[in-house]
């Protein structure tokens, strides 16, 4: 409760402070705004910016769109696209931004880029994304970790089991919180959740180079590789220590099941976090974040980031300026990610208002830019375009919910990789 009233008081405090500009304000207009963000936490997160962007004279209709992922999201952001009636901003993330870049729809917001320096607040390779041919299409929100495993003590401690640093230690706590009686492994039996974890077993198995080489590069002759044969089967021994319950379950009720101490574990990015804050929980006391099995030396990176459709009505355009401004001003990237679980897109940041998960998060950003380690996350729409990833995540799913040997899904994944690959 006391994570969940600072928060508040923080919104009120920003959106105070920002109505002391409302004379900047050129003319006041609506945004519609198609997101994902549902649950608790997330919920939260984006009231903040619908909070701040009000406060400037400006209308925010929410369009959220829950389940899936963001994969419903995107279903109806075509549909509407298709009939000509796309939303102001839409939550989009990596490679997908140059697909719609290249339908011609997109706004330009290079000028609001300028006015606020994005290009020297933005790391490189958060900045490249968000631009199409050299201008900036979209405003990053956040980073997100996704390569993290979350962990109940409480639960470890009852079962006399060590947190586990690579995948043998894993199961060797998981076959023991199983003896006594517990779950081990919290898991949402969705295709997006399955393939959040495989990308996780194989970078913990393979590292950053194995794990650019199968989803970024696509190369067939490691996609064969005995290093992904491995990673598969350790998809498969995962599913004997997961609950009835699982097929189709959201993700935040599996992070749910650990914050209750139903549960040991869950593979999932930082934006569980953001369901343990909300919960009142505490890292390090209440719950453990640490890197997935084998991956400390490694950071999967996910940017949630907003689109910005062409808007014929200047007040609808000056809204849409607004918008994109106030996703990098640092009052929005601090109480958004305080909120969500994840660090500011924006670099120079004060470090003080964010937790030891997010510090440890934002260290190992910088760290892994620097020694390779740092990769797009495919699961999560950065490294491939979608439908590369969905051909991947077909084969996953396919995998972990039938009795597919390892070696046939190398060989399904390989085709339906290349296939796709010769699709584009």
């Amino acid at each position: 409760m006391k994570s969940k009233n600072n928060i508040q008081r923080i919104v009120k405090s920003l959106v105070l402070a920002s109505t002391l500009g409302l004379s900047s304000v050129v003319s006041a207009g609506e945004v519609e705004v198609l997101h994902f963000w549902t649950s608790g936490g997330e919920a939260k997160s984006a009231a903040a910016l619908k909070e701040l962007l009000e406060a400037k004279g400006h209308q925010w209709r929410d369009f959220a769109v829950a389940g899936g992922g963001g994969d419903a999201a995107m279903t109806v952001l075509k549909s509407r696209a298709v009939a000509g009636n796309p939303p102001t901003a839409a939550q989009v993330k990596g490679p997908s931004i140059q697909e719609w870049g290249n339908e011609g729809v997109l706004a330009n917001v290079s000028a609001v880029a300028a006015e606020g320096d994005w290009d020297n607040l933005l790391p490189s390779v958060v900045a490249n994304v968000m631009k199409y041919e050299g201008d900036y299409v979209a405003a990053p929100v956040n980073v997100h970790r996704v390569n993290w495993l979350w962990a109940n003590p409480a639960v470890f401690e009852q079962a006399g089991a060590a947190l586990p640093n690579t995948w043998d230690e894993f199961f060797d706590a998981a076959d023991k919180i199983k003896a006594a009686g517990l779950i081990p492994f919290a898991h949402g039996g969705q295709p997006w959740q399955d393939f959040t974890v495989f990308e996780s077993i194989v970078l913990g198995t393979g590292g950053a180079d194995l794990y650019n080489k199968v989803f970024v590069e696509l190369d067939e002759a490691s996609m064969k590789s005995d290093g992904m044969k491995k990673s598969f089967e350790i998809l498969r021994r995962l599913n004997d220590y997961t609950d009835a319950g699982s097929p189709g379950r959201d993700w935040n009720v599996a992070t749910g099941m650990v914050i209750e101490g139903k549960a040991a574990m869950q593979v999932m990015g930082d934006w569980a976090k953001g369901e343990f804050t909300n919960a009142g929980k505490m890292p390090g006391k209440d719950f453990v974040c640490m890197a997935a099995p084998g991956t400390a030396d490694a950071f999967t990176f996910n940017i949630d980031s907003f689109i910005f459709f062409d808007q014929s009505d200047s007040g609808a355009r000056d809204a849409q300026n607004a918008l994109a401004a106030t996703i990098m001003e640092p009052e929005f990237q601090q109480v958004f990610n305080v909120a969500k679980g994840s660090i500011p897109a924006r670099l120079n940041m004060p470090r003080e208002p964010f937790d030891a998960c997010a510090l440890t998060s934002m260290d190992d950003f910088v760290k892994t830019a620097e020694t390779g380690g740092l990769v797009p996350s495919v699961a999560h729409g950065m490294a491939a375009y979608s439908a590369v990833a969905g051909a991947m995540s077909d084969v996953v799913t396919k995998f972990f919910n039938s009795d597919m040997s390892a070696e046939d899904a190398v060989a399904a994944y390989v085709t339906n990789v290349m296939e796709a690959k010769a699709s584009l």
